[in-house]
C-alpha cells in the first residue's frame, strides 16, 4: 500500500489511523517518507549504542539513581508525538520522565536523548528538518551519527538553542547528560579507526 495521497495538513490523530505497513513520519503536518530498510552497519552501530546506554542506565538505577527516576532507552521503530501534526520514529531515544510513557502506546513530549545514524537518504533531513524540529521541541541533546566519515554531532540546547555542535570523532568519548561517566570512545563503541591506524595526521 503506497503513502497516504497529499492535503492540506494531517494530524497525529490520521497518522495513528494508518495502516503499518505506511512507513512514514509526520512533521508539521507534511508526510516524510522514511528510508528503505537500514543496513546491516547502521543495525550493528545502533545495537551496540543501545546496549551500552541501556547497561549504564540499569547500573545508575541499580546504584539508588541519585533518586531520580530511572531513564529508559528506546530504538525505532517507536513514535514520539512532538506535537497535534508531529509524530517521528528516531533511531534510539532516551526518555527519563515516566509521563511520557504513561500510554504505552508511544512517546508523549519531548525525549532526553535522540539519536539519528545518517544514510544518504535521510542526511539531509536529519540535519535540517529533524534538527529544527527537535530544537524547537526543546530535546536537550541531540547525537547526528556519520557511520560512513566516521564523526558523531553533539548538539545540547542551551537558552532554546542548539548552537554550534560538539564535533566527535573515534578518540572521544560521548558526553551524554543521560549518562554521566560513560568513559568509551566512539572507536571502542562502534569499532572505527582511530586516527593514527586510518592514516590522519
Amino acid at each position: 500500500m503506497g503513502l497516504p495521497q497529499p492535503q492540506p495538513h494531517y494530524t497525529v490523530e490520521d497518522y495513528m489511523q494508518w495502516p503499518d505497513e505506511i512507513r512514514c513520519e509526520l512533521i508539521g503536518g507534511e508526510i516524510w517518507d522514511m528510508s528503505p530498510a537500514p543496513t546491516v552497519e547502521h543495525q550493528e552501530l545502533l545495537s551496540n549504542l543501545h546496549v551500552e546506554i541501556a547497561l549504564f542506565l540499569r547500573e545508575q538505577e541499580k546504584s539508588g539513581g541519585g533518586g531520580k527516576p530511572p531513564c529508559v532507552a528506546l530504538f525505532a521503530p517507536v513514535d514520539v508525538v512532538l506535537a497535534f501534526d508531529t509524530v517521528v520514529q528516531p533511531d534510539l531515544i532516551v526518555v527519563c520522565d515516566p509521563a511520557k510513557l504513561a500510554n504505552r502506546k508511544n512517546v508523549q513530549g519531548a525525549p532526553d536523548l535522540v539519536v539519528e545514524v545518517l544514510s544518504p537518504s535521510t542526511a539531509a533531513k536529519d540535519k535540517r528538518e529533524k534538527k529544527a524540529l527537535y530544537e524547537r521541541s526543546g530535546v536537550p541533546q541531540y547525537l547526528i551519527i556519520d557511520p560512513v566519515s566516521y564523526y558523531a554531532e553533539l548538539y545540547t540546547l542551551q537558552a532554546g538553542s542548539y548552537g554550534v555542535p560538539q564535533i566527535l570523532s573515534a578518540e572521544d568519548t560521548f558526553n551524554l547528560a543521560v549518562t554521566p561517566g560513560l568513559e568509551k570512545t566512539l572507536g571502542e563503541l562502534f569499532g572505527w579507526p582511530m586516527p593514527d591506524q586510518s592514516g590522519a595526521a
